[in-house]
This record gives structure tokens, sequence and C-alpha cells, in this order.
């Protein structure tokens, strides 16, 4: 059951689950802004340096489900720990490390240790608050974390510039003591328990609790809802937006940076918003996504279309747009909650968080070939038409989500009972 009301120990627990998120996703997003320091560093191609986000895609998207498992069985506090820990020592093995393969083995372990971190939070969440307050806080949680991806931006780009590659990584790393401090202090996995255990699973009943969540077809609309949304701003955050605004749309430094910086407001300005709309209206979440999928494809569709390189008007469209697409992604996990009961929760949302991190992972990797295909004598000299033919990959993976989108909000609709579904989310409790 959840609480009927919001306690000041329910804030206090979700705040310092945010920043141990906000520290993740500083840490994801912490080789935006690196990308081309990287190529000079360990004299690497565009697709090596597509490896490095591709592997830490692969093991964050790998590893969602087995963190839901983990998180229904040992609790939020003790795999939030075991996440801070991996992100500090591999963040450290990064800033040390001097040749590719070094390297490449410290993003594996950034992708183990961000994997470890969302999840609990969600958890956290839907424990700690009331059930029709969870839509927003869940979204304010997706907005507030992007605050990482701030700070992995100008102030990075600022670390890069003046303290070189080692102190800056080193810098980062150290944040990660600090909060595994505030979780070991503060944090508890319920209002009445600070460490909470689900029951022991066996293989069997493994696959039996994934094979029911996947069985849901709201389980399968809320995947294909993060598969569509969120993939283009996770490329452009993590990896290839800084160096499409530079070398593809002839920007500088300074404005790829704030462009950056922009989109990541926009994810922040937004998501309160959908959280709740989501909240008042949970029967059109489809809705709200299709109509937000249409206004990306239709943006880039201008920008890449526009004869020469596009305007800095229409970039800041552009970054405002796509970033509406991250908070968008949020909509897939509200419907998974209502989709499953709560000792399911955690791994419904792994089976769904790996949704757009595997069309973001398709994309990062397909950008890095087209790249290295039209740019003429490789390098990272790539021109404004290579990332034409680059970012019109993109058209691909929307169509299939789109069209996915579709056909899972109809069948859920079919197993789904409207006034129930409404009342359960609008209507206070008692």
């Amino acid at each position: 059951m959840n609480p009927p009301t919001i306690t000041a120990r329910a804030w206090s627990v979700w705040i310092v689950g945010l920043l141990v998120y906000l520290v993740a996703v500083f840490h994801r997003s912490s080789l935006a802004v690196a990308g081309l320091a990287a190529t000079d560093r360990f004299d690497i191609s565009a697709s090596q340096l597509a490896t490095f986000t591709m592997l830490q895609l692969v093991v964050y998207a790998g590893m969602q489900i087995p963190v839901g498992l983990l998180v229904d069985r040992f609790g939020s506090r003790s795999v939030l720990l075991c996440g801070t820990a991996l992100l500090t020592l591999a963040q450290t093995g990064f800033a040390l490390a001097e040749s590719y393969p070094a390297a490449l083995i410290a993003r594996v372990f950034v992708g183990m240790g961000d994997a470890m971190t969302f999840i609990c939070v969600l958890r956290l969440v839907a424990t700690w608050f009331p059930a029709r307050r969870i839509p927003i806080v869940t979204q304010l949680t997706g907005t507030l974390g992007q605050l990482g991806a701030v700070l992995a931006a100008v102030p990075m780009t600022w670390a890069l510039g003046h303290l070189g590659w080692t102190k800056a990584y080193l810098v980062a790393a150290s944040l990660g003591l600090v909060l595994a401090v505030a979780v070991l202090l503060v944090l508890h996995d319920s209002p009445g328990h600070r460490n909470l255990r689900g029951p022991a699973l066996s293989l069997s009943a493994v696959r039996r609790s994934l094979a029911a969540s996947w069985a849901h077809p709201g389980t399968r609309l809320g995947f294909w809802m993060h598969f569509s949304t969120q993939f283009s701003s996770t490329a452009l955050s993590l990896l290839w937006g800084y160096p499409f605004f530079v070398k593809g749309e002839l920007q500088s430094s300074s404005t790829a940076g704030l462009l950056l910086t922009l989109m990541v407001l926009s994810v922040m300005a937004a998501g309160p918003t959908l959280g709740w709309l989501v909240g008042s209206h949970p029967w059109h979440r489809s809705t709200m996504v299709l109509t937000i999928v249409g206004a990306i494809v239709t943006v880039w569709t201008v920008v890449l279309a526009w004869p020469g390189h596009a305007p800095t008007w229409l970039l800041v469209v552009l970054v405002i747009v796509v970033g509406v697409g991250g908070p968008a992604s949020m909509i897939g996990f509200d419907v998974g909650r209502t989709s499953n009961p709560h000792e399911r929760l955690a791994s419904a949302s792994g089976i769904i968080n790996q949704g757009g991190f595997i069309a973001s992972l398709v994309l990062v990797i397909v950008i890095g070939i087209v790249l290295d295909w039209r740019t003429p004598g490789g390098g990272s000299d790539y021109t404004p038409s290579a990332f034409r033919w680059a970012m019109s990959t993109q058209y691909l993976i929307w169509a299939l989500g789109i069209v996915q989108v579709y056909r899972y909000r109809v069948r859920t609709r079919r197993v789904v009972d409207r006034d129930e579904l409404e009342g359960v989310l609008v209507r206070p409790p008692g």
C-alpha cells in the first residue's frame, strides 16, 4: 500500500536517490563534450569513438532486467550503493586510461554503475509516495536528474580545457564518495524498513515473473513508448550532438555547448507538465507519445532539408523539441506501473527501460558508421553532408517505434478498464 500523504522523510529519501541518479547521468553524459578530445587522446576514428557509447549503452540496456530483479530481491538501498561504487571506480579508471582498450573497459563499468540507479529511484518513488503523486514525482526524477547532463556540458567543457583530461575526470569521480555516505545515512527502502528484502527467486521463478510482465500488452506498450521517444536526444547528449553542431552545422564550440545545455533545460521544463498530464489523463498517454514523436520528426526534417547549414534559431527549436522526448519516454514507465503488480514493478521497469537505450545504441553505432563512410580520408574532419546522411538514419527507428506504439496501444486498451485506470490515478484515497 502507498502512504496516504507525502512526508518530509519521503522527500529526503527521494532527494538522496535523485542525487545518485543525477551523478549517474553526469558520468553517462561526460563523454558528449569530450568526443573530439577522446579522438585525439586515443587516436581513434568515428566508429571507434562511437564504440565508447555503444559499449556503455549495451551494458546499460543488458543490465536493466538483472538490475530490476536485484532491486525486487535486495531493495533499492543496497543496489544504489553498489552502483555508486562502480561509477566512482569506473570514472577513476577512465581518467587514468592512456590506451583505447583501457578506456573501453572503464566505460563498460560506467554503464554497469549507471544501470543500477534509475530503476532503484523509481522503486523508491512507488514505495514512498501516494499513488496519485507517483506520475509527477517520476517526471521530476527524470527531469531534475538531467541536471547531470548540464554539469557534463558547460562545466565539463571548462574542466577539460583548464584541468586536462585526467584531473577533470578524477574530480568527477570523487562525487561518488560523498553520495555513498548520503545513501548509508539517509536512504531507507520503505517507511518501515532500512533494507527491504524480497523473496529469493529461483531461475524458474525469474522466468515466470519476466514472462508475466512481458505478456501484458501494457508492458510492451511502455517498452515501445520508451523506444520511440528517447533515442534522438540520447544520441545527441551522449556523443554526437557536439560534433554535429560544430562540424555539421558550423557552430562555435561555445554555441554547441549552449545548445546541449538548452536541450537539457527543455527536458526539465517539459517533465513536470507531462507528469501532470499523465496523472490527469492516463487514458491518453499513448496519444501524448505519438504527438511528441511526430513533432520531433517534423523539426528534424526541416533541419536536414534546410539549404546549407541550418540557422541558429532553428537549431534552438530542434534541441527544445528533441529534449521533450526525454520526459516523454518516462510515460512508458507509468504504463508499466499500472500494468504490473508491485512485486514485479522493478523488473517490468527494467524491461521498459531497455527500449530507449536499445534504439539509442543502434543510432549511435549507425551514425558512426555512416560518418566514416561519408568522410573522405577518415579522421574526425566530418562534413555537413556526412552528418545529413548520418542523422537521416533516425527515420527508420521512428517508423518502427510508431507502428509498434500504435499496435500495442490498441491491445492494451482491450484489457484495461478506462474508468478504473483514471480512478486509480486521479481519485484521492479514502
